[in-house]
């Protein structure tokens, strides 16, 4: 049967500033595509990401070069073949699978074998801010399971401690983006360790982090722009604990879910995280997190609008999206 496929620049406006060490968003910029096959219609979505060289521009481009291989019935298997890694890659993937279901009349779990989706502790992030502006947004949501704070290299520790005395109770995961050197991490992981920081996510530059082999550390370290694909784990795991799994970097869920599987193999944990997106991009990435310690899912509650029938958090949970939204029929 032949497709149809199309691709589009779908912007979501956002509730509030998201602030990291790199910059300010105020809007997610995803590109959504459908794939139709007779009466049924797969949907993916994915966010460029200007760190690893993404545009919207670019992302489309990449999704027409390979329309005709689409339209004539490529399959999932296919896309790793003729597509990088990276957001192009990671809608059509997600679409794929979501034609799938539909046209087999039976969910992704259920194909893979798994029970239905279950709904996971997500990380609730604070976004950077001054030590006092994070502890309020802190104090707000001080109940979640978990808390993901941002900072950069200007007094981390004063923000995380600030954050702390706001909210006792959750996990914490700390997440500097890339913005420190390795004697700042010296010099600070006693203060995290104090300050009960569960997770230490990507502290140094992905083209740096060779200075982690070998290094003492107090708070458990995990990888997100070092780690893409399942052919960076052998050297990550000697770097790092943790491995975040984020499926615009694997390129789609059929990738992600051998990344996960390879990580178990070299003794690595998981995380899966999300840029700032719809329900679209968090569905698949809820089948990963079934199995994952950490869960960084809260994208679409960023936004001002969501898409309708997508994914809903309540205190700091994440349950999945209304039945025939994504991968269920």
């Amino acid at each position: 049967m032949l497709r149809q496929l199309s691709a589009r620049h779908v912007p979501f406006r956002l509730n509030r500033p998201f602030r990291i060490s790199r910059g300010v968003k105020t809007a997610a910029d995803t590109v959504q595509v459908e794939i139709a096959a007779g009466e049924h219609v797969g949907r993916g979505e994915s966010v460029p990401y200007a760190r690893y060289g993404e545009s919207i521009e670019s992302v489309l481009r990449q999704v027409e070069a390979v329309r005709d291989e689409i339209e004539r019935g490529a399959g999932r298997n296919r896309l790793v073949e003729i597509m990088p890694p990276g957001a192009a890659r990671n809608a059509l993937d997600c679409a794929l699978w979501d034609l799938e279901a539909r046209v087999a009349g039976r969910s992704i779990t259920e194909t893979l074998g798994w029970g239905a989706l279950k709904p996971v502790p997500t990380a609730m992030t604070i976004s950077l801010d001054t030590p006092a502006a994070m502890a309020r947004a802190a104090a707000a949501i001080s109940r979640v399971p978990l808390l993901k704070v941002k900072v950069d290299a200007e007094n981390p520790v004063d923000a995380v401690r600030a954050v702390r005395e706001a909210a006792p109770g959750p996990r914490m995961i700390v997440d500097p983006n890339e913005s420190w050197t390795i004697a700042q991490l010296a010099d600070w992981q006693d203060a995290l360790a104090e300050l009960r920081v569960d997770l230490l996510e990507q502290p140094l530059p992905a083209d740096s982090d060779e200075a982690l082999e070998g290094f003492a550390r107090r708070v458990p370290l995990a990888a997100d722009e070092s780690g893409h694909v399942t052919g960076d784990l052998a050297h990550l795991a000697r770097r790092y604990d943790v491995v975040n799994i984020k499926l615009d970097k694997t390129g789609g869920l059929t990738t992600a879910l051998a990344m996960m599987e390879a990580a178990r193999q070299v003794d690595i944990r998981l995380m899966i995280g999300c840029m700032v997106s719809s329900s679209l991009s968090i569905m698949p990435a809820m089948i990963v997190a079934q199995h994952c310690g950490f869960v960084d899912l809260d994208g679409p509650t960023w936004l001002a609008e969501d898409m309708p029938g997508g994914v809903s958090e309540t205190g700091g949970v994440m349950a999945p999206a209304e039945r025939g939204f994504w991968g269920e029929i």
